[in-house]
């Protein structure tokens, strides 16, 4: 059985292009003739504030892979870094036929995978480092920048992460071994300024748990997520409370798309937050199951997390929300 792979949803509608960039890559590193499996980062504790840019819903900063420096995407509901496969089409790529791409739009190929030498933004820099590779095309024609790939998860599983949508910073410290129970940023020492949510790390994605009309949900909390998402599997109890507006199309890898329902939903409680009116699209989740009885309810994307400052925590597994 093939697992499948989740990797993005975003709220356009995408038309692929055809042709190559000028910008592609024209000549992997030497490094890559050789047989690479670890991966590390340089130091043991590190802090720094990074810049970054909003395209649309997406909070872009700059890193660079290699010799290959430009615009990446801060995606906590990819699982670790994804490159774009236009600029790095001559690094050689390994099939993993055991596992395949799978979005809101359903189910694609299998998964590729290559190793690069160096990854680094902010002070943050990891070395022989995995990647999957897949085609980001439909991004850039949507949202007409070049985008080099998306940094996922698992490069933050020691860091405290702190995303401030005002000024348009991200707050970002490696914690350390001996801090690990102790970290946190000055920005948190006033407790009654923010709230703080437990979180969960599931196959590689962070959930947080919720409760919609007296019912626990599981959501995946993905900043690169242009809607928030609820499964339309869901109870009739549920889904009736969300008043429908429109019909919109929801993108996955490559080019594939699929229509979804859009409203708004009016209560939703996390913790003893509650959260009203929350803008919502309801689409099938089935091909997002990280196995066969290992699904989510839905996901929390950057509709309601840029109403806030909000912080993580992924060593302490904590969300702070900043009232």
């Amino acid at each position: 059985m093939r697992l499948p792979v989740l990797l993005r949803c975003f709220l356009f509608i995408a038309v692929q292009s055809n042709g190559m960039p000028p910008w592609a890559n024209e000549t992997p590193p030497d490094f890559l003739q050789k047989n690479i499996s670890v991966n590390t980062i340089a130091s043991d504790s590190s802090s720094c504030i990074i810049p970054f840019n909003r395209v649309g819903n997406l909070i872009v900063i700059k890193a660079r892979v290699d010799t290959t420096e430009g615009n990446f995407i801060l995606d906590t509901g990819a699982p670790h870094l994804i490159l774009n496969l236009t600029y790095f089409r001559n690094y050689p790529l390994t099939s993993k036929h055991d596992e395949e791409q799978s979005s809101v739009a359903g189910r694609g190929g299998v998964t590729n995978q290559t190793t690069v030498r160096e990854l680094t933004f902010g002070t943050m820099n990891f070395s022989k480092l995995d990647a999957d590779v897949t085609n980001l095309g439909n991004i850039e024609n949507a949202k007409g920048i070049k985008v080099i790939g998306l940094l996922g998860l698992n490069l933050f599983r020691q860091c405290e992460l702190i995303i401030d949508f005002e000024k348009s910073l991200i707050y970002l410290h490696r914690i350390g071994k001996k801090e690990s129970a102790t970290y946190k940023h000055e920005m948190l020492n006033d407790t009654a300024a923010y709230s703080i949510f437990t979180i969960e790390i599931l196959n590689n994605r962070m959930t947080t748990s919720t409760e919609v009309a007296g019912k626990k949900l599981k959501l995946v909390i993905d900043c690169a997520a242009e809607a928030n998402i609820l499964d339309s599997r869901l109870p009739d109890k549920i889904l009736e409370t969300i008043t429908i507006t429109r019909r919109v199309k929801l993108t996955g890898p490559g080019d594939k798309k699929v229509d979804a329902l859009y409203g708004s939903l009016p209560n939703m409680k996390m913790g003893a937050k509650q959260i009203e009116n929350l803008p919502i699209a309801i689409i099938n989740l089935e091909y997002t199951c990280f196995s066969d009885d290992i699904c989510v309810n839905g996901v929390l994307g950057f509709d309601f997390l840029s109403q806030h400052k909000i912080g993580f925590n992924f060593v302490t597994r904590k969300m702070y929300i900043w009232k």
